[in-house]
């Protein structure tokens, strides 16, 4: 049983480690254990065998309900928990399911509650990228003898190509990973009007404001558009993702996957760090303002947001020339 990640981009960026899993334990059935937000992402693919649905509130709140989880796991009988999620919460859970064997990294405090607390990796001791900090958990653990650097993370694609520009304006984490709504729409409908495509706009429930922002100013500029925002799943947003032909975002969930995805992909970087979190591959770029704050990793930036304003809306277009061959006119 793999207990996943809880957001969607540490679910893409765990993908190769589970990838690795199953390759060098074919024999092994493998259960997933994830919240509803995460699970249609790991259900399309090939090395997960079972989704088991983890629904129970946060905290002390939900603690009936992971009583009534960890029973279940118990009658389940499982052999072995791997640990991709770092909480305290997920060692005492497999703890109280008593399953024999349960690994994980040795942290917030929960080392105690694990047979083979693995240690954290220290900085400059793997790769910066976090897929590589979930495959040497794997590694460490001895469940895969290794790993290569390079391969960039790769998703299912089943989608349709299509003439669609896909849109993502928001980000989970805060507002200072958000380029400008006004500059996503302008960007696009460049792209769109030499590219002859409509435009798609993805976003949470959380982001539905924003992304009808972003549909106006498209579609007052004469574009096609469609806001899909609030009302398509992750498996669902993932096919749908997958028959864009470009896709412009911030650092978000959707970049992870539109990247893993291998569409081309333009990501406005400012407040976060691309080495660590950023998309892998050929079919991605990377589009930031140097400044002096950057990477601050905070929520909400605390003075004018310089990293995003100084990004303009010619850098991104042309970093989408760069990756669709669109020749300027």
């Amino acid at each position: 049983m793999v207990r996943a990640t809880n957001w969607v981009g540490d679910a893409v960026m765990s993908v190769p480690a589970l990838q690795a899993l199953r390759e060098y334990q074919p024999q092994a059935r493998i259960s997933i254990l994830a919240r509803p937000w995460v699970a249609g992402l790991y259900g399309r693919e090939a090395f997960c065998d079972e989704l088991i649905p983890y629904e129970a509130p946060r905290g002390w709140r939900g603690l009936n309900e992971k009583w009534r989880l960890a029973a279940e796991l118990r009658a389940r009988k499982f052999d072995c928990a791997v640990l991709l999620q770092n909480a305290f919460e997920a060692a005492a859970l497999v703890r109280w399911a008593g399953l024999p064997i349960r690994i994980g990294y040795d942290r917030d405090a929960r080392g105690w509650l694990l047979t083979h607390p693995i240690p954290v990796p220290a900085a400059g001791e793997i790769p910066r990228h976090q897929r590589f900090y979930y495959l040497e958990l794997l590694k460490r653990a001895k469940l895969i003898p290794g790993y290569e650097l390079g391969p960039a993370i790769r998703l299912t694609a089943r989608g349709t190509a299509g003439h669609v520009i896909g849109v993502s304006p928001g980000a989970a984490y805060g507002g200072a990973k958000r380029w400008l709504p006004e500059r996503f729409a302008e960007a696009a409908v460049s792209i769109a009007r030499e590219r002859g495509a409509q435009v798609a706009v993805f976003g949470s429930q959380e982001e539905v404001t924003i992304c009808e922002t972003v549909r106006a100013l498209v579609a007052a500029a004469g574009v096609t558009c469609q806001n899909f925002a609030g009302v398509t799943p992750l498996a669902e947003f993932i096919e749908m993702a997958a028959g864009c032909e470009l896709f412009l975002t911030n650092d978000s969930g959707a970049m992870h996957v539109a990247s893993a995805l291998g569409v081309p992909t333009v990501v406005v970087f400012g407040a976060t760090d691309d080495e660590a979190t950023g998309p892998t591959g050929e079919w991605s770029r990377v589009v930031r303002h140097p400044v002096e704050c950057s990477p601050c990793l905070l929520r909400e930036c605390p003075i004018d947001h310089r990293c995003m304003t100084g990004v303009g809306v010619s850098q991104v277009v042309e970093a989408a020339h760069g990756l669709v061959g669109i020749e300027r006119k």
